[in-house]
Formats: C-alpha cells, sequence, structure tokens
C-alpha cells in the first residue's frame, strides 16, 4: 500500500467519524512495515474521553495488537495535523514520521481550540504562567523525591 492509500484511509476513518458523531472528523492509523497495525477515529463525545483523539485511539489500538509500549519503525497516517496532546503520545510511542492531511490552522477554522493550547506552551517557555489557563502548585515534594530514589536503585526497572 502506498502513503496516499494509508492516508485515504486515514480520511475515511474521519468521514465515517463525521457521520457517527463519535468525536470530531479525525481519523488516523498506524502503519508498520506497510501493514496497518492500528486505526483510530475521535472517539471524545462517544466515551465521555478527552484523550480519545485518533492518534491517541490508534496508537493504543497498535499498542495492544503488537504488545508493546514502543512503536519504533511506525508511522503515523492522519487527517489532521495533531494537537499538542496527540504531538506528545506520538513522541512517547517513539513514532518518527508523521503525516497529516488538514493544517492546525483548518482545524481552529472548524471551531478546534489546538492553538489555545500551543498559545499556552509559548508562554510558558517563555517564563510566563498564566493561572487562568492552568494553575500548577507543587506539594510534597520530599515524599515523593522518595519514591523516585527507590526507582532510580531499581536495577530491574523498565525506562521508557
Amino acid at each position: 500500500m502506498s502513503n496516499e492509500k494509508f492516508m485515504d484511509v486515514a480520511i475515511d476513518l474521519s468521514d465515517d467519524n463525521f457521520d457517527k458523531n463519535y468525536g470530531g472528523p479525525f481519523g488516523a492509523c498506524v502503519v508498520k512495515d506497510g501493514e496497518i497495525i492500528g486505526k483510530g477515529i475521535n472517539r471524545v463525545i462517544k466515551n465521555n474521553d478527552p484523550t480519545a483523539h485518533a492518534e491517541v485511539v490508534a496508537i493504543r489500538n497498535a499498542c495492544k495488537k503488537l504488545e508493546t509500549y514502543d512503536l519504533s519503525g511506525c508511522e503515523l497516517y492522519t487527517s489532521c495535523y495533531p494537537c499538542p496532546m496527540c504531538l506528545s503520545a506520538i513522541i512517547w510511542a517513539n513514532i518518527k514520521k508523521v503525516y497529516y492531511a488538514n493544517t492546525k490552522e483548518d482545524a481552529a477554522d472548524i471551531g478546534f481550540r489546538d492553538d489555545y493550547i500551543y498559545d499556552y506552551i509559548d508562554k510558558l517557555a517563555d517564563g510566563q504562567v498564566d493561572k487562568r489557563v492552568l494553575n500548577l502548585k507543587s506539594m510534597n515534594r520530599e515524599e515523593a523525591l522518595e519514591v523516585f530514589e527507590e526507582y532510580k536503585k531499581d536495577k530491574d526497572k523498565i525506562t521508557y
């Protein structure tokens, strides 16, 4: 199957999802060695789960099929540029190549607020904390560090 065919699958999933109204019109698939190993549609509304974006669902399905948390060597095809959460999930999954159709500007044009998060991240990187968006407060660090210290010493740990 060609790159275009894999993208067609992602776009068809987004169209099908639009008809079902499970969430936004987004679809994605994870491919390894020329085979689709995970598909996903946006299921935010259907699952009452704000993390159930098409890319995350596709990653979860691919990991389940391969019985691994590491999708090195896989590619992701998605009907729209991934939001910040999905970009993070893609990076955590070790996917190094992503093909997308619609842009983040296209998503904004139909009412999705990814730009709101991108703006927050940019301001945070510049040292500006907007507590109206998210109020982060550190507490009980000493107790939590004890667990981290034990983890650091564990010779059987699996670091991902």
